[in-house]
């Protein structure tokens, strides 16, 4: 009696708490309250700022400049072919690392992640001795192709996807290790190929956590500056970014600078939002 009464009594102590938990859970402790309300001002009000200091009544005709939208141009088509050159290689990638077996591997999965916290403009070095024109394969590649990597529109692509990639690389990986394998398994005991479940099982299975992956890395790649300036150069209308404008443009033009800036905060802005409204809460791994 005593034994079928335990679980009984345990789930009414607890009903009877709820309603206290319920009342209390949503109290924010006032010390907490005033450092929170400090670190959303510490975030907000340069935003805030930068739209206080707008040129409004400028803007159109700012950002109809040729130089403008060819920086426009040039920083969209160039991330999303970094974010294409990340998923073409990154997914491969993110399955190794989550569901391969061998020594050294925590080792790989650290690599592959460093460019998260590496200093851009290092990154933009490390390309440079790598892939410029007397760099550990970049001296082959003129050698024997005549192919010169840096200060081209492909070596902007180039370290967008450097820096980039990673944030793909941890999403989708997070994906395939928490991924139910009973799916797959069953698709191959149909007669599946290994490829086949990987396109036609695992792949749809991931899609929400790939979309988001692909679109932090968009928005990573877009935003990029300092290895893309190191690699790449400030050339208009060959490798100039929108973020490498707004560098420009301060020291002669504020209102531009302030215009493009403008711009991308626009395009932060609805990342975010497709991020959390839609793929987030959809299941994502972030």
């Amino acid at each position: 009696m005593t034994t079928a009464r335990g679980p009984v009594a345990a789930e009414e102590r607890r009903q009877r708490r709820a309603p206290h938990e319920r009342r209390t859970g949503g109290v924010v402790p006032l010390p907490l309250a005033v450092l929170a309300t400090l670190a959303v001002l510490f975030l907000l009000v340069p935003l805030g700022a930068m739209l206080l200091r707008a040129p409004w009544t400028s803007l159109p005709r700012i950002l109809e400049e040729g130089s403008v939208l060819e920086a426009l141009r040039l920083s969209l088509l160039c991330a999303s072919a970094a974010t294409a050159v990340s998923l073409l290689v990154g997914v491969p990638l993110a399955w190794v690392l989550a569901r391969a077996e061998f020594r050294g591997l925590p080792l790989l999965r650290a690599l592959v992640t460093l460019p998260l916290v590496l200093p851009p403009v290092v990154g933009g070095v490390a390309l440079l001795l790598a892939f410029g024109r007397l760099g550990v394969v970049g001296r082959y590649l003129d050698l024997w192709f005549g192919f010169t990597l840096p200060f081209t529109t492909l070596g902007v692509i180039a370290a967008e996807a450097f820096v980039a990639m990673p944030f793909l690389v941890v999403t989708v990986e997070g994906a395939f290790r928490s991924l139910d394998r009973g799916y797959e398994e069953a698709a191959v005991t149909l007669g599946a190929s290994r490829l086949t479940t990987f396109r036609r099982v695992t792949l749809p299975l991931v899609g929400p956590s790939l979309v988001a992956g692909s679109v932090l890395c968009w928005a990573r790649a877009l935003g990029e500056f300092g290895a893309t300036i190191t690699f790449a150069g400030n050339f208009p209308g060959r490798t100039q970014t929108m973020p490498l404008a707004v560098y420009l443009a301060m020291e002669t033009d504020p209102d531009a600078a302030l215009a493009l800036s403008l711009v991308l905060l626009l395009v932060s802005v609805a990342v975010l939002a497709l991020l959390r409204d839609r793929w987030l809460r959809a299941g994502s791994t972030l």
